[in-house]
């Protein structure tokens, strides 16, 4: 299996490489060279696989010849030790034809666990083979962090650095970040807003000059190939709940960062039978604009009550532009070389995505009132961007025959301000492995938006 860049003039790479290179040399995004698929049989003979299992069946095409299928099992078993229901991924129904998949049992209370605390034993073991120490560094609108600090905490051949928008994350995302006081672990607060963080990681990676010498940055935010590799398993596990490969079965995803959704499209292309992908943003709605008017002008980032979505920059939709452009890497570097811009796809590009992909925008006061009605329905406490999600999904739900799959991407507790908003007299209170979060000692630093400065105060952390 080879992997190469969404914009062609990098070369190509192994799954190892590509894991510990994250960023292509051409600041395109690594994809592979060609996807490997599922006949209806091989995902008929999936069904009733537990959860690990099926996560080992469906990443082994994608790692060649780098992992033996028992070391792929050991990461895997490693990985998911920490999780908190058997089913790891169950499946809660919230009304006729619709399911909530609650994705937020892993140790930071988010669907990212999934992939982070894979891709920190996979570093670990890459790393180790290797007999190299590498910098992690990532950004973050809230949940990544925490995500990837637990899955890079107990590892012995990585620091991580994470950065994250100054006072612009929920104090429960916060505080699952600066509350871990590991001598590898280092949280920097940077005064400016999502896509800045995000930014200066992109930077960091094109000139690593600012590390001492021997060392290298990897990724860990989903510009790395193998956070959306692990996320493909739940989409599988999902729909061969509900009865894949015979029944169709769609999805309602919250998007910022366009990498959860990504991985239900390629479930799709490797055989997965979706015929409808629901893309559910806030304020930010950057991708609604897209599908809906043809509009990927950028505009000011909206802070709202869904903050992991605060994002206007949605580097993995460049995945999807890499297909939608018949794998056209100069067509796809020359449409996205100024990201200032507006930018209009041409209609048949655009054609082709609607085909598949819906949209629907959802602003804070009608997720508050989502929230409200759903607990009054149900019984059932949504957090913020799972209620739109399940918004998303209502207004633009194509078929009442196939189920519809909203992915519960959060648990509510770490959106108190949200909820209480909606639900003034309701206490939702953190899981027991965590009561006592908001009491333990912090440690961050905050700076500047100056990567200048930023690199020096890495440097000198190392």
């Amino acid at each position: 299996m080879k992997f190469i860049s969404t914009r062609g003039r990098a070369p190509s790479l192994s799954f190892s490489d590509t894991v510990l290179t994250g960023l292509a040399s051409d600041g395109g995004l690594y994809v592979p060279e060609t996807l490997p698929t599922f006949s209806k049989e091989e995902i008929r003979g999936m069904a009733g696989l537990e959860y690990r299992e099926l996560a080992v069946r469906i990443m082994q095409p994608f790692v060649g010849e780098d992992l033996t299928e028992a070391e792929l099992r050991a990461i895997v078993q490693r990985a998911y030790d920490g999780f908190r229901h058997e089913a790891m991924a169950p499946l809660v129904q919230s009304a006729a034809g619709e399911w909530i998949l609650e994705l937020f049992h892993g140790p930071t209370l988010a669907f990212k666990d999934f992939a982070l605390q894979f891709l920190g034993q996979l570093f670990d073991h890459l790393l180790n083979k290797r007999g190299e120490r590498a910098v992690v560094l990532g950004a973050t609108s809230g949940d990544t962090g925490s995500a990837a600090i637990e899955g890079c905490r107990h590892c012995d051949n990585i620091d991580i650095f994470i950065l994250h928008p100054h006072n612009r994350v929920s104090e429960v995302q916060r505080r699952q970040m600066t509350t871990v006081l590991s001598d590898n672990v280092f949280n920097i607060a940077i005064e400016g807003n999502f896509d800045d963080c995000q930014n200066m990681v992109k930077a960091s990676f094109a000139d690593q000059s600012f590390l001492p010498s021997g060392r290298r940055l990897v990724a860990v935010n989903s510009i790395n190939w193998a956070r959306i590799m692990a996320q493909i398993v739940y989409y599988f596990y999902a729909a061969l709940n509900l009865g894949a490969p015979d029944r169709s079965v769609n999805f309602s995803v919250p998007t910022g960062n366009f990498g959860d959704i990504y991985a239900g499209y390629l479930a799709r292309q490797m055989g997965l039978p979706v015929n409808q992908l629901v893309i559910a943003t806030n304020a930010n709605d950057i991708l609604h604009r897209c599908l809906s008017d043809n509009d990927l002008s950028p505009r000011p980032l909206v802070h709202s009550l869904s903050p992991s979505m605060d994002i206007m920059v949605s580097s993995n939709f460049e995945r999807l532009l890499f297909d939608l452009y018949d794998r056209d890497g100069a067509a796809v570097a020359a449409l996205l070389a100024d990201r200032s811009a507006a930018v209009q796809l041409p209609q048949s590009v655009l054609q082709r995505a609607q085909q598949l992909f819906s949209s629907h925008r959802v602003d804070d006061q009608r997720t508050v009132s989502v929230i409200r009605e759903f607990y009054e329905a149900n019984g059932y406490l949504l957090d913020p961007h799972t209620a739109i999600g399940v918004e998303a999904a209502r207004q633009v739900r194509r078929s009442r025959e196939q189920p519809m799959v909203c992915l519960s991407t959060a648990h509510p507790a770490k959106f108190s301000a949200a909820v209480a908003q909606a639900l003034p007299s309701h206490q939702v209170a953190l899981p027991s492995h965590m009561e006592d979060l908001l009491q333990r000692e912090e440690r961050l630093e905050v700076l500047p938006g100056d990567l200048a400065l930023v690199h020096r105060w890495i440097a000198g952390a190392l």
